[in-house]
């Protein structure tokens, strides 16, 4: 099975990263591609969104929260009880893993595109739905039985982040635009996606070769966990792709979104939320494990997964 291309690209970066070479993306280019890669993502979606009636997603999208809160749930369980983590370091990284990782589903979508494996356009909606309720969890957790904890600001930091902003944002304008009024940027936000993001995944190597200390400090604990969760989240968003019965795609789409961990709004929305708990532990595994198995392993496994589960269906 032919590597996916821009796959190579956060290869190349994660290759350069241990050799310690100079490479080095721009800040200002790492931050204008990641808001491309939001807003892009939010416009194709919205622009499928458009074929859809709204409230007919309201019974599928109750589903999918339901279900992905199940996961902070029992990542901090297994965290907390088996690795005997402090209950702030347990509570962040299974808020870290609850929530999703932009990037994650954006390889997932190229990938099946490259497939020719159609999947529901409103999945993106999930990838909006998904961000922050674990991270609500999380924060939750930490502080249970405690008076203490900044909500207000931390609700402020999730709702208002740039994913969210974005996402959601995006939704919007491909939504009341629809295909037709959106074509005169098709070129820029839809044509241009996938080279955007091979530059993202160059950075995001360098990135994840960075933290690989961060890791070997960890234990084998998170590392074998930062591998076992993706597995779990996968199958659990199998299972509820079967249940509502989406296409192939779509149940890859959504076990990828299970499978991921979020480093971006969850590292920024812990640190307000639980400023005791350790960013090294969950940024190091969510980036550093997490994120590499779905992108190499995990979604081809996903898809294979998907197509078996609904042969046996058949």
């Amino acid at each position: 099975m032919p590597i996916e291309p821009v796959i190579l690209f956060f290869l190349l970066g994660l290759l350069a990263g241990i050799v310690r070479s100079d490479l080095k993306i721009p800040a200002i280019l790492y931050e204008s591609l990641s808001i491309f890669l939001l807003l892009a993502i939010g416009l194709k979606g919205g622009i499928e969104l458009a074929r859809y009636p709204v409230l007919s997603l309201a019974g599928q999208a109750a589903v999918v929260l339901a279900a992905a809160a199940l996961i902070p749930l029992f990542a901090f369980a297994v965290l907390h009880r088996l690795g005997k983590l402090s209950r702030a370091n347990a509570a962040s990284i299974a808020a870290h893993y609850g929530s999703v990782s932009v990037v994650t589903f954006a390889v997932a979508a190229s990938f099946l595109s490259r497939r020719e494996v159609d999947y529901e356009g409103y999945m993106v909606v999930f990838l909006a739905l998904l961000e922050f309720p674990a991270l609500l969890i999380g924060a939750i957790l930490a502080k249970r039985g405690s008076s203490s904890g900044q909500w207000g600001p931390m609700l402020r930091e999730v709702l208002s982040g740039k994913s969210i902003v974005l996402l959601i944002g995006g939704l919007l304008i491909g939504w009341i635009a629809g295909p037709e009024g959106i074509k005169p940027l098709d070129r820029l936000f839809l044509d241009l996606f996938k080279g955007v993001l091979a530059f993202f995944l160059l950075e995001m190597g360098l990135v994840v070769a960075s933290r690989l200390g961060d890791l070997r400090k960890a234990g084998a604990f998170l590392i074998g966990f930062g591998i076992a969760m993706p597995l779990v989240g996968a199958s659990l968003g199998l299972i509820v792709g079967h249940l509502l019965d989406l296409s192939i795609g779509g149940s890859v789409l959504l076990a990828a979104l299970f499978a991921s961990a979020s480093y971006i709004a969850a590292p920024a929305a812990m640190r307000i939320a639980i400023p005791e708990a350790n960013p090294a532990l969950s940024i190091g595994a969510a980036l550093g494990i997490t994120f590499p198995f779905n992108l190499l392993i995990g979604i081809p496994l996903y898809h294979q997964m998907a197509v078996r589960l609904a042969g046996d269906f058949q």
